[in-house]
């Protein structure tokens, strides 16, 4: 079988403490959104655990901004981390009790346009899962390499568990079949709140429909929650699949060994 992603591992070494500072980051455009940090680098000299009193006001901070834009990755990024930590241990805890999740814990690959071979994906078949991942890519003119960095989680292993949680992010669309239209990432939302009880992903599934219409939101809680909610239930848990190994297989069969729901073809 022909070698489609490297073996990148995060680099271990412990968090420094730092006066806090502002959330705001070096506008760098990702994602078709306004502003973030760069991709995908676990800067550790800027990565700690805020107290109790900047870990609250990160929260506020972050989610008042998140509420006024919510396209702002970063805002939304560092209020996960705020909100977050119980809960990634919880993430954690599950990952260790799978032989999966305990693999991936312990060689902790990274995903980005270094460590996956884009263009090798893109000469696979037809429905393959790494050809219909890359074609996600080109048709949303995104990049794994877009992820907002974590900052605020000095936890070696608890800030890996979440950067892992925001790079494989597209696979859950390449799998799920979900749009990135208001209502897709919503659902999406919906799906991973079930699967780990992250407050953030709760949060934005309240917000988030107050920028819809009434038909939307009637669609979004009539059709698309129903599925995500089924869909997170059935499904294997999501922070245990090495999803990198399997991209020259079927997208079919991926998504039935995993357990993903088929979308509903009246959603796409």
């Amino acid at each position: 079988m022909t070698k489609l992603f490297t073996l990148r591992r995060l680099p271990k070494c412990s968090a420094v403490a730092g006066v806090f500072t502002p959330f705001r980051t070096s506008p760098v455009q990702i994602r078709g959104h306004r502003s973030a940090a760069s991709a995908n680098a676990p800067d550790r000299g800027f990565r700690r655990t805020p107290n109790i009193v900047e870990r609250t006001w990160i929260a506020v901070s972050s989610g008042i901004e998140a509420m006024m834009d919510p396209t702002r990755q970063e805002t939304v990024a560092y209020l996960g981390e705020a909100t977050g930590p119980y809960f990634l241990g919880r993430i954690r805890d599950k990952m260790l009790i799978d032989p999966v999740g305990r693999r991936i814990l312990r060689e902790r690959p990274v995903i980005n346009s270094t460590t996956m071979d884009l263009e090798r994906l893109r000469q696979l078949p037809d429905g393959t899962f790494g050809r219909e991942y890359v074609r996600f890519l080109d048709q949303e003119q995104v990049s794994p390499d877009t992820r907002v960095p974590v900052k605020y989680i000095g936890n070696d292993e608890l800030a890996y568990v979440m950067q892992r949680y925001r790079e494989v992010h597209d696979f859950w669309h390449t799998l799920t079949g979900l749009p990135t239209t208001i209502e897709g990432e919503l659902a999406l939302k919906w799906l991973e709140f079930v699967q780990s009880g992250m407050p953030v992903s709760m949060l934005s599934s309240v917000i988030g429909p107050l920028r819809l219409s009434s038909a939307e939101r009637r669609k979004l809680f009539s059709e698309y929650v129903p599925w995500a909610v089924q869909c997170g239930s059935s499904c294997r848990f999501l922070l245990s699949i090495f999803y990198e190994e399997h991209m020259e297989r079927p997208l079919k069969d991926v998504q039935k060994e995993f357990g993903f729901l088929p979308l509903p073809d009246i959603l796409r």
